[in-house]
């Protein structure tokens, strides 16, 4: 019988039991030396976390139900290459925004690193040969992304203030959360907005005083939300008006080629070297940005008013430099 199979069956005798079972009684179940046995206790003890008390007064092991049936083995066996992989999705995990689900998984997460210690795997080397850098990621309370994700899972409805900033005006809302997104570093609740009643994308950092109500949430069908929030380029949603068409220069064509900007988005090559890539858009300010960012390296062909959007940040940026 292999180690995993004897772990499995010392498992079902504690937790049927109510009483102390002694090592003598073990054996017989078990049908192996007392080692064995003891070996056994061993690993389910410390390495599976489970909670096996060995009560003096009765000579026999017990399940200790003192702090509840918080227990439970494992319904997943892993090797210490999968293993040390979940300890770097986890440090990935926490690195996206500091203290979000930290609490959930530290438990979880120690007894990974007991499993890795305990076959002499250095837990430290994730820490250091690994690194996560966020760029233009803005911090968010842990309290809040609980409660919306709470709220987003149980279906119900949130009461919450919401700063805009774009007119740095503080907004009091009732609405229906239907999806978390993580969109460029940054928490994002797409909701159904009752004071609007229309749909409605918040950020995450912008929202205040966030109360899960008892009220059930009113349900967007995914097929209606996906059509909102995907038809058109970046996070302002809305269905798309415009398709924007952009040359990219040969030097920096071999990078854009191969990114993804829209899933509806065609590419192609132009005998130049060129790159010319076109993507459905609703709201221009978000494409606009990622415009600006290549600089010389792209020119926006279509339609008209973006060329003329675009040119005007240009010559307002070169502004800056002539005073």
């Amino acid at each position: 019988m292999s180690t995993f199979d004897r772990i499995c069956q010392l498992r079902i005798i504690l937790y049927s039991r109510r009483y102390p079972i002694t090592m003598r009684e073990l054996e017989g179940r078990m049908e192996c030396s007392p080692p064995t046995v003891k070996r056994v206790i061993a690993k389910l003890r410390h390495e599976m976390g489970a909670p096996i008390r060995y009560d003096k007064a009765q000579n026999g092991y017990i399940l200790d139900r003192t702090g509840g049936d918080q227990y439970e083995l494992p319904g997943l066996w892993f090797s210490l290459s999968e293993l040390q992989a979940l300890l770097t999705v986890h440090e990935l995990l926490s690195r996206m925004q500091p203290g979000l689900l930290r609490q959930e998984f530290a438990l979880f997460r120690q007894r990974i690193e007991s499993i890795l210690q305990t076959n002499h795997v250095a837990t430290g080397e994730v820490f250091r040969r690994f690194r996560f850098h966020s760029v233009g990621a803005r911090s968010c309370l842990p309290e809040n992304f609980h409660t919306a994700a709470s709220s987003t899972l149980q279906r119900r409805k949130l009461d919450l203030h919401y700063h805009n900033r774009a007119n740095d005006c503080i907004s009091s809302r009732i609405v229906s959360p239907q999806r978390l997104i993580y969109y460029r570093e940054n928490w994002y609740l797409d909701t159904w907005c009752h004071q609007a009643d229309a749909l409605r994308t918040l950020a995450l950092d912008r929202i205040r005083d966030l109360v899960m109500l008892p009220e059930e949430a009113m349900e967007i069908p995914d097929e209606q939300l996906d059509r909102f929030y995907s038809g058109s380029f970046g996070i302002f949603s809305g269905p798309a008006t415009h398709i924007a068409i952009l040359r990219f220069t040969p030097q920096r064509a071999r990078w854009v080629a191969e990114e993804q900007w829209h899933p509806d988005q065609q590419g192609s090559w132009l005998a130049d070297g060129s790159y010319q890539l076109s993507l459905p858009y609703g709201d221009s300010r978000e494409l606009v940005l990622d415009i600006l960012r290549y600089g010389p390296d792209v020119e926006v062909m279509a339609p008209d008013e973006l060329r003329r959007e675009v040119k005007g940040r240009l010559i307002a940026a070169l502004k800056q430099y002539e005073k």
